[in-house]
Formats: C-alpha cells, sequence, structure tokens
C-alpha cells in the first residue's frame, strides 16, 4: 500500500529544548499506526506537526500526499483530529457542534446530516443529538468527537490519548467503535497513546522516548525481542532475594517498583526452586509473557512513566525562556 504520511529527519525545538529529535517514519494507506512512549516523549508534538498545527524546525513531512508546510491547507481537508483534550463547544447541542464543524469545512446539508445521522447512530448517540454537550458523560463527548473528526470523511484520523481518563469500560466501546470504523472505510488510524492493551492493536508501533524513535515494529515482533519468561517476585526482603538470585542461580535480576523482576528461559521450571532454595520469605510470585512495557523496558532500563512532564511543559519552557 502507499505511504499515506512520510516523516524525514523531523526535528522540533522550543527554545533550548529538543522535543522530537530526527525522527524518520513512513505511515501506509488503511494502516493502524501507534505512537508508543512515556508522556513527555514528543508524542503530541509529532502528532502536531503532522497535523499542521505546528512547524517542524527542520525535516520534510507529507500527509497524505501534500507538504504539511507549502501545503497545509490540502492536509487539514484530509485529516480528522481527537485532541487529547477535550474540545466540543459544551454549550451548543451535539448537533449543533456537528453543524458548526459541517460549516467550517465547507459541507453542504444533503452531505453532512445523512453522515452525521448514520455516525450518531453507530456510537449510539443519535437519542441525544440535541441534548446540551454539558450534560454529557466523558465517555459520550467523546464519542461525539469521533463523530465530529469523521463527519467530513477524512482519509486519516490522528488519535491523541483518545481515551485519556476514561473507566475501563468505556475505553472499550470507544475502541469497539473505531475498529468497527475503520473495518468499514478503510480510514488510516495514527494513534499516540501511553495504554499498552491500546498499542497492542495497532499494525505497528513506533516506540518513542526522548523525542527519538528507538524501535518501530509490529507488536509480536517487538515483543519477541524479550523471548523469555518475566518473574515477579515480591519478598520480605528484596535486596537479600537480589543477591541470592546471582549466587544460587546465576541470575541478573533487578528491582522494578518494589518487585523483583527476573527473566529466564523456562519459568515455570524455575518458580519451584526459587520457592526451595531461596532464604528470603516469598509474598507473591507470577508468572507471564513479554508485554510491550518489558519491550521498553528492555530498550531503555525504565518502564513508562506517567509522571513525566507533558509535550506542553516543553511549550511553557520555551515562553518562559524568551521572557
Amino acid at each position: 500500500m502507499p505511504a499515506t504520511i512520510e516523516v524525514r529527519g523531523l526535528v522540533k525545538r522550543y527554545g533550548p529544548v529538543t522535543a522530537v529529535d530526527e525522527i524518520d517514519f513512513t505511515v501506509d494507506q488503511g494502516e493502524f499506526f501507534g505512537f508508543l512512549g512515556p508522556n513527555g516523549a514528543g508524542k503530541t508534538t509529532t502528532i502536531n506537526v503532522l497535523c499542521t498545527l505546528t512547524q517542524p524546525t527542520t525535516g520534510s513531512v507529507r500527509v497524505a500526499g501534500y507538504d504539511v508546510l507549502r501545503e497545509s491547507h490540502f492536509v487539514r481537508q484530509r485529516i480528522g483530529i481527537i485532541f487529547q483534550d477535550p474540545s466540543l463547544d459544551t454549550q451548543l447541542t451535539a448537533w449543533e457542534n456537528l453543524a458548526l464543524h459541517a460549516r467550517v469545512y465547507g459541507i453542504p446539508s444533503t452531505s453532512w446530516r445523512p453522515r452525521a445521522e448514520e455516525l450518531l447512530r453507530m456510537v449510539e448517540l443519535w437519542e441525544r443529538r440535541h441534548s446540551l454537550v454539558r450534560t454529557f458523560s466523558g465517555g459520550m463527548k467523546r464519542r461525539l468527537e469521533i463523530v465530529r473528526s469523521l463527519l467530513h470523511a477524512p482519509e486519516i484520523l490522528f488519535l491523541d490519548e483518545p481515551t485519556l481518563g476514561l473507566d475501563p469500560q468505556t475505553r472499550g466501546q470507544i475502541w469497539a467503535y473505531l475498529t468497527e470504523l475503520r473495518r468499514q472505510t478503510g480510514v488510516t488510524l495514527f494513534l499516540t497513546t501511553h495504554y499498552l492493551e491500546e498499542a497492542e492493536q495497532c499494525d505497528r508501533i513506533a516506540i518513542i522516548d526522548h523525542g527519538r524513535i528507538i524501535a518501530l515494529d509490529a507488536p509480536e515482533r517487538l515483543k519477541a525481542r524479550v523471548a523469555r519468561d518475566i518473574i515477579l517476585l515480591s519478598t520480605e526482603d528484596n535486596t537479600r532475594a537480589v543477591q541470592e538470585l546471582k549466587e544460587l542461580f546465576g541470575l541478573g535480576p533487578m528491582i522494578v517498583d518494589g518487585t523483583v523482576r527476573i527473566e529466564v528461559e523456562r519459568g515455570d521450571e524455575l518458580i519451584p526452586q526459587l520457592a526451595r532454595q531461596l532464604t528470603v520469605p516469598i509474598h507473591s510470585v507470577s508468572l507471564r509473557r513479554p508485554s510491550l512495557d518489558d519491550v521498553f523496558l528492555a530498550l531503555t532500563g525504565r518502564q513508562i512513566r506517567d509522571e513525566e512532564a507533558s509535550d506542553l511543559d516543553l511549550m511553557r519552557e520555551q515562553v518562559r525562556a524568551r521572557h
């Protein structure tokens, strides 16, 4: 399939801070592509460049075949965006929000009205179309934002942390709608997230940290890089447990979030030996296969963190630097 997004040597700086540092990637038409990384890694900055909301410092970026700098108008006609922060007018009804969007895009009523009805029915909001948005729950607002972003039939839908702050059940519903939408229309989905279970659904994932892409592949191939089983131990004295694991078994364990983490080839065979030979009392033990978080840990030595500064903090730092 032809590439619908092409990024070459993209750099974005905010004053002395480099938010995105020489990244390259392509996204194929109809692909579900994900950016996975902690807050502050450069995800939102990248998506803002792709959506023509901010200009790159250097590099070449083409979206839907158009240059984001010289042909931004054509790019905007062909993309839809679901922002990280809510962007609906809560003083208007759901239908009025859609009518305003249609007017901005110059869509005639003969086109947008039937499409709006079809999409509202798909996300189960048709009966609430005349309700004020301020009466909607967080999940309902997100579903309405999906409808609004699709009203002009974009080729590419950008999803910037689309389920941030939603409960697990609502998050599942949102993804059910998006999966069905992709099946019906073949729209390209570009997702930024730090929710690992959402990233698992992507065709390919770019793992980004400190503004650099450190891995890019299909989820299963990424996890194959961490091919061994993972044992997690909670003990009476984790430091002492680590020392015994090194001395008795020749392992290289580490303590992560208050738990001893061990990577081995056959974890089910090792666990009974740990129970017999460790002198440190074991409170709990679990065995699992590698996850995308384990891939990130293997590549960076850290887990994906929610507490890092957001990309918006980088812009604030730029403003402070100027003053």
